[in-house]
Parts: C-alpha cells; sequence; structure tokens
C-alpha cells in the first residue's frame, strides 16, 4: 500500500477506536493494526527522505544523508 493509503487506514483506526461502543478487544486488535500501519509508514518516510537531493556548493545534486 502507499504512504497514502496507509495514512488513510490509521486516520480510521482511529475513527474506531473513538467509537464509544468498541469493545476491549476490539480496541486491543485494531491498536495493534495501527500500530503495524505506524511502523511502515516510518519505514516508507526513512525511504523518502534519503531519495532527498540537496544542491552542494557547487551547484550539484547529492543525495540526502
Amino acid at each position: 500500500m502507499s504512504l497514502e493509503e496507509n495514512f488513510a487506514k490509521l486516520e480510521e483506526a482511529v475513527e474506531k477506536l473513538e467509537a464509544e461502543d468498541i469493545s476491549l478487544e476490539e480496541s486491543f486488535r485494531i491498536y495493534k493494526e495501527g500500530m503495524e500501519l505506524l511502523r511502515q509508514c516510518n519505514t516508507d518516510i526513512d525511504k523518502v527522505e534519503k531519495q532527498v537531493l540537496l544542491l552542494n556548493e557547487t551547484g550539484e545534486l547529492e543525495e540526502f544523508a
């Protein structure tokens, strides 16, 4: 899934967790899924950050470290 799709699923998880009629078991299941999605989002963001390019002093592009 894309980063945007993962963020959308995280939003859905938060909405479900905020529901008043959710059971404790369901809360734990959704929380666990949300934490896995969050881990994947962090991994995807790290990959993107490493691909960001910076201009060096001579005007050439260098990979962001």
